[in-house]
């Protein structure tokens, strides 16, 4: 591929000088000058001679290409303790959680109840896997609406306030119906101490 590369370019520099160096006879057309192939180049430098002159620049030089700047990463929400700049942020410490989009607090801080002793809330990042609307759970026999799991077993869902779980986040109605409608599978959840 670099040879054919190589050579189609030095043909195409060697039809365009052929070009831009005939006179046109009066009346006429210019006859380009027959091209031989050309070798593939040498990477290393040629010298040049010192008779002969440097070639004009030719309209086929490859543009640089224009680099691209980057959108400069947000930073965390300010007065949240989760590190990552989208998702739902957890404080179990504080009993409190949030959504946050590109750095900023878009919902909360809501209050929330989460895994009893025994049952412990694991702490860490983690991302959505799953939603579902209606879930019952078999293992407690208890509805759990607005599910939204981001660890096997352990979800935001509406639950008790006042009541620990068995390790998911409980959320008011109103806040898992947020939490529902605005977390998609992907999303990153933060839970800390």
């Amino acid at each position: 591929m670099r040879k054919l590369l190589v050579a189609v370019t030095g043909i195409a520099a060697a039809a365009v000088l052929a070009a831009c160096g005939q006179s046109t006879p009066a009346g006429g057309s210019a006859v380009p000058a027959p091209v031989a192939p050309v070798a593939p180049a040498d990477p290393a430098p040629v010298a040049e001679s010192p008779s002969s002159s440097p070639a004009p620049p030719t309209s086929s030089a490859t543009p640089k290409p224009v680099a691209k700047k980057e959108k400069p990463k947000p930073a965390p929400a300010p007065g949240v303790p989760c590190s990552i700049t989208s998702g739902a942020c957890v404080d179990l410490s504080a009993k409190k959680s949030w959504l946050i989009e590109n750095g900023k607090v878009v919902y909360g801080p809501v209050k929330i109840t989460a895994g009893k002793k025994g049952h412990a809330t694991p702490v860490g990042t983690f991302r959505v896997i799953s939603k579902v609307k209606n879930y019952h759970s078999r293992q407690f026999d208890a509805p759990m609406p607005n599910s939204v799991f981001f660890i096997p077993g352990i979800a935001f869902h509406t639950g008790s306030l006042s009541q620990q779980s068995h390790g998911c986040i409980h959320l008011s109605p109103a806040a898992s119906a947020k939490y529902f409608s605005t977390l998609s599978n992907g999303d990153a959840v933060q839970v800390v101490r």
